[in-house]
């Protein structure tokens, strides 16, 4: 009895040691086997955020990248090109936006790769209506303003410590910012930027003490935030963070 005891106890300690011996090889098997993402050959990349595969383009979700003329368009461009450019890469898809592109997170070499743009601070997270990826995003998004790297890096300018947000009224589309210094501030170039495109240019001096509203129309919109969440940047006139303030 003894020795048939003996016998499995050998027999699963040789099953478990095999198993440890195969555990990286038994968990690429079950990735590979369970995992719903799409392998793509990346083609081209059109900007920091929007990748060709084929005849397709990929929208990066949950990000948004500098636009052409925009401080770090290209260094977010040339990232992903030294990344992903001609390999092949997962996509985790999340539908179409309305230009047809398809919405999806792009992995390579098992990182998420629309997360490591807003760790680079070559991105700021983007109206995350699936918020699969959220706590992940977001991080990220301290981590680059702990390392103040690129569009983290905080404003040098004098007057970055006297504009204050008074009031964000995103419901009714207006905010309404503060010179508390005793001094004026020229914010000729300063901008105001949602988590996407729109954005309002300041061209003019704010006295000592007084304050500013700046409503949807001076942006040129009918609209600028989002009802399900936005952020805004407050950027002085070399694109440097002055302050953020998200909902």
């Amino acid at each position: 009895m003894k020795t048939k005891q003996k016998q499995i106890f050998l027999l699963g300690f040789l099953i478990l040691l095999l198993i440890l011996i195969n555990y990286s090889f038994i968990d690429n098997f079950l990735v590979e086997t369970f995992d719903d993402k799409k392998s793509v050959f990346v083609s081209r990349i059109i900007d920091g955020d929007t990748v060709e595969v084929g005849n397709e383009s990929i929208r990066l979700m949950g990000i948004n990248c500098p636009e052409r003329g925009e401080k770090y368009y290209l260094e977010a461009k040339e990232f992903l090109e030294d990344l992903i450019l001609n390999e092949t890469v997962k996509i985790e898809s999340f539908g179409e936006d309305r230009y047809y592109r398809e919405l999806g997170y792009v992995f390579y070499k098992n990182q998420n790769v629309n997360i490591k743009l807003v760790e680079e601070g070559l991105a700021n997270i983007y109206i995350l209506e699936n918020r699969k990826y959220k706590e992940e995003l977001d991080k990220k998004w301290e981590k680059c303003l702990e390392e103040n790297i690129n569009l983290c890096e905080k404003s040098e300018n004098k007057c970055a410590e006297c504009i204050i947000l008074n009031e964000f009224n995103f419901k009714e589309d207006f905010v309404i910012f503060e010179n508390v210094c005793d001094f004026s501030c020229d914010l000729n170039g300063w901008l105001i930027k949602d988590e996407g495109r729109k954005k309002f240019i300041f061209d003019f001096v704010l006295n000592s003490g007084k304050e500013v509203v700046v409503t949807a129309e001076d942006f040129g919109k009918d609209y600028v935030w989002t009802d399900t969440g936005d952020t805004l940047f407050l950027r002085d006139d070399e694109g440097k963070l002055v302050l953020w303030e998200s909902y």
